[in-house]
């Protein structure tokens, strides 16, 4: 197998898995599946439902990666785009006394970071073979 299909497969499977893992979770916690809201403490709703559209959107990209489609990419780099307008709104939140847990800022940290390098490694890989992207579907 060629370096670059072990390139697309690694990333791919990343993120299926992220996708799922956020889908599962942020489910759980708005529709207290298995009782993991309790085990959330204070959580904040916005930020859950936008995880949890991130997680749909993970899936959608991943779809169009495998499709070798350049809007994979745009549907990434716009995930992030919200993460990060919804992190700023999340300080604003903070600011005005609002609940919440410390362990989300490094959550949300840590789903921007990923976010941005999976965006990456899928310019990356529309770059290096840009032959194979645009074709009709």
């Amino acid at each position: 197998m060629k370096k670059d299909k072990i390139f697309k497969i690694i990333v791919t499977f990343v993120l299926m898995a992220l996708a799922l893992i956020t889908i599962f979770m942020s489910s759980s916690v708005l529709f207290d599946w298995f009782g993991i809201r309790a085990k959330q403490g204070n959580y904040v709703s916005f930020i859950v439902k936008t995880n949890l559209t991130a997680g749909f959107i993970y899936l959608i990209a991943a779809y169009g990666f495998i499709k070798s489609r350049i809007w994979a990419f745009w549907a990434m780099l716009s995930v992030a785009l919200l993460l990060i307008y919804t992190f700023a709104l999340f300080f604003i939140h903070i600011q005005s006394g609002g609940t919440y847990e410390n362990r989300t800022i490094g959550a949300m940290i840590f789903r921007i970071l990923i976010t941005l390098s999976l965006s990456g490694f899928i310019y990356y890989d529309i770059n290096k073979r840009p032959q194979n992207y645009n074709k009709p579907e």
